[in-house]
């Protein structure tokens, strides 16, 4: 069994993921983790009132003896710390969470090494994603010019999405940077042709009823190309989660992106 706490629980992403951990035979939920839980034990919560499990609001409170994972899906402005403490505790986080920093990526990655402990940061568990990454990367070797556009519900609190941006990173690799369009094009409305990136642009859309969506276009000689992935239920990610938390145990350093574990 692989003894689990899940930070963030009473977020939609948290709830989901909890509900999983519960549901799966192979793990065993020791904890969850929100600074700002009133709740004492899981089971003040009407759909968690058979359970037993502790609720944590500080982290020195959490027994770090009895946890294997963290999963993490709390704010951009809690991750980073929540990530060094587990990893600081040799406890693997997988961390949902987006909004952290190359700087902060690079010190989680000499802590994990230097621990010894495995982690993951994925920018998005979901299969369709990940692949979806994976083929605008192979796309972008032969049709440069691309844009791509991202479309979450409107409680995200960071733009571009942690997607986006990764898609953005994945095809920076294979593509010599260039400015698309025209050079003297001019934005009669600030920020209309969006983020830039390497000469790429980035485009957010915040909307009530979605989920998580992304767009990535590309533009060739008489032809386009679009490759699209869609999010409608968080359930999606789930079998992303499930397949890193049972394998991070296995590595000994800070992965980026769940393809790594595939």
């Amino acid at each position: 069994m692989i003894k689990v706490l899940v930070a963030g629980f009473k977020g939609r992403m948290g709830n989901t993921t909890t509900k999983m951990v519960i549901q799966n035979t192979d793990f065993e939920l020791t904890g969850v983790y929100d600074p700002n839980a009133t709740e004492k034990n899981i089971n003040e919560i009407l759909e968690f009132k058979n359970m037993d499990i502790p609720v944590y609001t500080k982290t020195s409170e959490i027994n770090t003896e009895n946890t294997d994972v963290w999963i993490d899906f709390t704010s951009p402005s809690s991750v980073y710390e929540n990530a060094k403490f587990a990893l600081m505790n040799k406890i693997s986080p997988v961390i949902g969470t987006t909004g952290l920093t190359s700087e902060q990526v690079d010190n989680l990655k000499k802590i994990a090494i230097e621990k010894t402990t495995g982690g993951l940061i994925a920018p998005n568990f979901g299969i369709s994603a990940v692949l979806l990454m994976q083929f605008a990367q192979h796309a972008a070797k032969y049709l440069p010019d691309v844009e791509i556009i991202e479309m979450h519900h409107d409680n995200k609190l960071d733009a571009p999405s942690g997607t986006a941006l990764n898609t953005a990173k994945m095809i920076a690799e294979v593509r010599k940077q260039k400015i698309q369009g025209n050079p003297e094009e001019k934005e009669s409305l600030l920020g209309a042709r969006g983020a830039d990136y390497e000469g790429m642009r980035i485009h957010s859309v915040r909307l009530p009823g979605y989920v998580a969506h992304e767009q990535v276009l590309f533009g060739g000689k008489g032809e386009a190309l679009t490759i699209r992935q869609d999010s409608f239920d968080r359930i999606s990610f789930m079998s992303g989660v499930e397949v890193a938390v049972k394998k991070i145990g296995a590595y000994n350093e800070l992965l980026i992106g769940l393809e790594n574990l595939l």
